[in-house]
């Protein structure tokens, strides 16, 4: 089984528990602009067996991000795009570390291969 509970027995942040009257107290947007916003894309929340919009965590610092956004007087289109470019910005940092952490492996396992080659013909050279 799958565990969905992160730190504390909390539920895991991606993980959506909260129905649509809990979720737009919690994220200060009322509940008409929620089902808006999922129209427009630009959240998804998970969904119960029955059907019910199920928030998670995620999707209630992105209704706040939303909301910020909104407020300070970008459209709906405008708002889409935003959040598309932090996603993607998200994404790209996220690889650019994976791709460091490579980097840093692969140096130094090089330095390493450079040392065993100057050790072994180093041992060689005293052999003849």
């Amino acid at each position: 089984m799958t565990d969905l509970r992160g730190d504390a027995g909390a539920p895991a942040p991606d993980h959506g528990v909260y129905g649509i009257s809990v979720a737009a107290e919690l994220s200060g947007v009322a509940v008409q602009s929620l089902r808006l916003y999922e129209r427009y894309g630009l959240l998804t929340p998970a969904r119960s067996d029955g059907g019910t919009r199920r928030y998670s965590a995620d999707d209630i610092a992105r209704l706040k991000r939303i909301s910020e956004l909104v407020d300070a007087g970008i459209n709906l289109a405008g708002v889409a795009r935003i959040l598309e470019l932090e996603d993607d910005n998200a994404e790209l940092s996220a690889a650019n570390t994976d791709l460091r952490s490579t980097n840093r492996t692969l140096r130094k396992a090089v330095r390493t291969a450079k040392f065993v080659e100057t050790v072994t013909q180093g041992g060689d050279n005293d052999a003849s």
